[in-house]
């Protein structure tokens, strides 16, 4: 059954956060100083490369699920996660109430990611924009909660191609959706992936006429993939950075984010 996910966003609070190998003076309640903290971050995430772009002692996990779970265990300081996850994973009523966020570390934007060149992110742009307009969109993002954080859709000129990936994709009949484990994005409810990333991209599916297929990757090798056609799309909460939009074919920004540390609550 989907379930409704409401953002709940905690207080922010202050977090002083030293780069490795400073001296670091200050401390929050129950932690280790700033500079000797562990962070917790997926590979090949924003939140890695932000918490490097900071020189945080790293602990790269498989996911941000895991990054989680390593809180919660003792066995890292604190974890870097997208806020769009952790309004959805911690806090009261949620896998981790004892948990909760308060930096958040930047502002950016979610996107699609398509093979470089390819006509697919135009299609999508169009299903998103017209999602959009008719409404379809904001109702499937109430369902997860995310309705707060989604981004005005306009459409782009699709101009299909007889060698293009749409026309790869229904001739083959399957979109492949590379995910990972990510409530509220991606996650599964028994055998069934649900999700507001996996609702919308049924919903291109079903407009392209093929079945979708949902593969979890190994989200640091995700352009490996998606290059050797092992999947069609990338479509998994992916921050639109520079290193994405320069080898993916990306569509429009579609949801707001943030990079948010999460500590436990004591």
């Amino acid at each position: 059954m989907k379930k409704r996910i409401a953002l709940a966003l905690a207080v922010a609070m202050s977090l002083s956060m030293v780069a490795c190998g400073n001296n670091a003076s200050t401390e929050t309640a129950s932690s280790p100083e700033a500079g000797d903290m562990v962070y917790a971050v997926e590979a090949g995430s924003a939140g890695e490369a932000v918490a490097q772009e900071k020189g945080f002692q790293c602990n790269s996990v498989a996911s941000q699920a895991d990054a989680l779970m390593e809180v919660a265990a003792g066995t890292s300081d604190a974890a870097i996660i997208d806020l769009l996850m952790a309004g959805a994973m911690i806090g009261e009523g949620t896998s981790y109430p004892n948990l909760i966020h308060t930096d958040e570390l930047t502002t950016e934007e979610y996107g699609v990611g398509c093979r470089k060149g390819s006509d697919l992110a135009a299609y999508i742009n169009g299903v998103m924009a017209e999602a959009y307009a008719d409404g379809t969109m904001q109702t499937i993002a109430e369902e997860y909660g995310v309705q707060e954080s989604l981004v005005a859709q306009s459409a782009d000129a699709y101009e299909p191609a007889a060698d293009g990936d749409v026309a790869y994709i229904q001739e083959k009949g399957t979109l492949i959706v590379g995910i990972t484990d990510f409530e509220p994005m991606d996650y599964k409810d028994g055998d069934e992936w649900i999700g507001f990333d996996a609702d919308m991209a049924r919903l291109v599916a079903e407009k392209l006429g093929v079945e979708v297929q949902f593969v979890e990757i190994d989200w640091d090798t995700k352009i490996m993939e998606l290059d050797s056609k092992n999947i069609d799309v990338v479509w998994n909460g992916m921050t639109l950075t520079d290193e994405v939009t320069s080898a993916m074919e990306c569509t429009n920004a579609y949801c707001n984010n943030a990079q948010v540390v999460v500590v436990p609550a004591e």
